[in-house]
């Protein structure tokens, strides 16, 4: 029996590397065409590229190894079957889950090793992608600017807007500059049209700008205003560089940028403060509380997987059993207390919670009946996923913690002392919470999306593997055109069903778990089908089960007008 199983699996070894190379070069192809205009005239040197390259791959894995799978399943148990070598096993009494069994277990070998690549190699490649991007954008201003936009030529000093950018010549058209580079003064520089051009170093950058005026405001006389018209403005901005300068700096992740952990325990804490958040509003509106459901935690994928790697850990450690828990002391750890300590705080690792940072906290007091409320405020600005948790706390004085939007509380007036309460009307503040309710229910289903995706895309090998086979069994002749066909039928399938569920679980329509894992439940169930018919398919030399029940029916409609005439 070992030796039919090294067999099977030498004759899936060959189809899985080069239909692993085929697609994987493709779709890196495809990204790589998309990223062009980021990297063409810049001169990088060759490891930027090929640093770019190895970066790129990891995704491009992650997608690619399950359809790897499936074409070799198919390819190879379809040769088995068109050279009569799954007739000789039949004749032998061997049954054909028992070719398929080493098959499934390699697919299941796969797909744990692809949770692990999921959550820690992917991560981290495209954390370290995305900050090469960065770095390239820097490089050289005249490829990186954008038309229509504000761009930041010196950062911190120096913006430009462009209403048109000619590619490749560094023509400007509608010209709007944005000098803060004086603290003392603010300067616009206006001009109908442009050049934009490096100095012969590559270390400044020379701008020529025609038919336009300079408005200046300074600051210590703000009732003057000098306006300067020009016919040409030379302006140079220096220190830009033609150097690829790498960021050693940590910025902040994305959701795709960090592991099952970090997720979770964004998610927990993301979790906490919308019960918060919610519980504040029912005190002031409860009609506009109740619209946004219940509150508690919903246990997943990633709540588990957290709890076996702490558990490993502990066990790693001599202390089997007990979760490692985020210090308050840690560096960028807010305490958190919650209804659930247990559950939550082995949900979120030490090296996970690092990573997250907590909300600023502010106190607001509101005029009333004499009921106190404290307001913690969490800002959520765009293009960043942090969290932090602000449980509500109970109190003589029914004080209550209530995350509300830092940019939502109104300003005090220009007469309030430094050390005044700031009065906040009731409306403003639930509209305040309102807001902070979406943002914050939209981050959960976010990270519950992420979570889930990266389990069912590394299981999708066991469930491509298991399909395979009976096809291939059932189409004897199928061939390349059988490999081929029902490949991109599959593939067509599963990566439809899986975009469409994600954007119906980002958009609250369906669980998370749900459409993650439905076209998964769904090919599974079709897999399991067709292999436990195996024993039924009826397949002869001629063809197909299906191809002799068609030859059987035209048989049938043949003879029926002999039978009438004989009659």
């Amino acid at each position: 029996m070992k030796v039919i199983s090294r067999y099977v699996l030498r004759e899936h070894l060959g189809p899985l590397v080069f239909s692993m190379s085929a697609l994987t070069s493709l779709l890196l192809l495809n990204y790589i065409a998309k990223q062009l205009p980021q990297l063409v005239g810049k001169g990088l040197p060759w490891t930027v590229i090929a640093e770019f390259i190895v970066l790129a791959m990891p995704f491009t894995i992650a997608m690619t190894l399950p359809m790897a799978v499936l074409v070799a399943t198919l390819h190879a148990f379809s040769r088995l079957a068109a050279d009569s070598e799954i007739t000789a096993f039949k004749a032998s009494g061997l049954p054909m889950s028992r070719l398929m069994r080493p098959v499934v277990i390699a697919g299941f070998l796969l797909s744990v090793m692809m949770v692990w690549f999921n959550d820690r190699i992917m991560p981290a490649a495209n954390y370290e992608l995305q900050t090469l991007m960065n770095d390239i954008a820097r490089k050289k201003p005249t490829f990186a600017l954008k038309p229509q936009v504000i761009n930041e030529v010196a950062p911190g000093r120096l913006f430009l807007r462009a209403g048109h950018l000619s590619s490749g010549s560094g023509d400007l058209k509608d010209v709007t500059i944005y000098d803060f580079s004086d603290a003392s003064r603010r300067r616009t520089i206006r001009a109908d049209s442009g050049t934009l051009a490096l100095s012969p170093d590559s270390r400044d950058l020379l701008l020529t700008l025609y038919d336009g005026d300079v408005v200046e405001l300074n600051r210590a006389e703000m009732s003057q205003l000098q306006r300067v018209f020009f016919t040409t403005n030379d302006v140079r901005v220096r220190g830009i560089g033609n150097q690829l300068e790498r960021n050693g700096s940590v910025a902040e992740k994305s959701d795709r940028e960090r592991t099952v952990c970090e997720l979770q325990a964004q998610l927990q804490m993301a979790m906490q403060r919308r019960d918060s958040v919610r519980a504040a509003l029912a005190r002031i509106d409860a009609a506009a509380a109740a619209q946004f459901g219940g509150g508690g935690t919903t246990a997943g994928s990633g709540s588990a997987y957290c709890r076996m790697i702490n558990w490993f850990r502990s066990w790693g450690d001599g202390a089997a059993g007990t979760a490692v828990v985020a210090k308050p002391t840690d560096p960028g750890v807010m305490p958190v207390e919650s209804a659930q300590p247990r559950e939550v705080a082995a949900a979120v690792p030490e090296s996970a919670a690092r990573h997250l940072k907590p909300a600023p906290m502010i106190a607001q007091d509101t005029a009333g009946s004499g009921a106190r409320h404290d307001s913690a405020a969490a800002s959520a600005t765009a293009g960043h996923d942090s969290a932090a948790a602000a449980p509500p706390s109970a109190g003589n004085d029914t004080a209550a913690a209530t995350p509300v939007a830092r940019d939502a509380l109104p300003a005090p007036s220009s007469g309030a002392a430094a050390g005044d309460e700031i009065q906040t009307p009731a409306p403003v503040l639930a509209e305040a919470m309102k807001i902070q309710l979406n943002s914050t229910q939209g981050l959960i289903l976010g990270n519950q999306v992420e979570i889930e995706k990266k389990f069912a895309i590394a299981t999708a090998c066991l469930i491509f593997a298991l399909l395979g086979a009976p096809i291939a069994f059932r189409f004897p002749r199928g061939g390349i055109g059988l490999t081929i066909g029902v490949s991109l039928g599959v593939f067509g399938v599963y990566y439809c069903g899986l975009l469409a569920g994600e954007e119906l679980a980002r958009r609250g329509y369906m669980p998370a778990y749900a459409a993650m894992w439905g076209t998964n439940f769904l090919l599974l169930a079709a897999g399991v089908y067709l292999t436990a018919r195996l024993g039924s398919e009826g397949t002869t030399h001629r063809g197909s089960e299906l191809s002799d029940r068609l030859a059987r029916l035209r048989d049938r409609f043949r003879r029926r007008p002999r039978h009438a005439l004989g009659g």
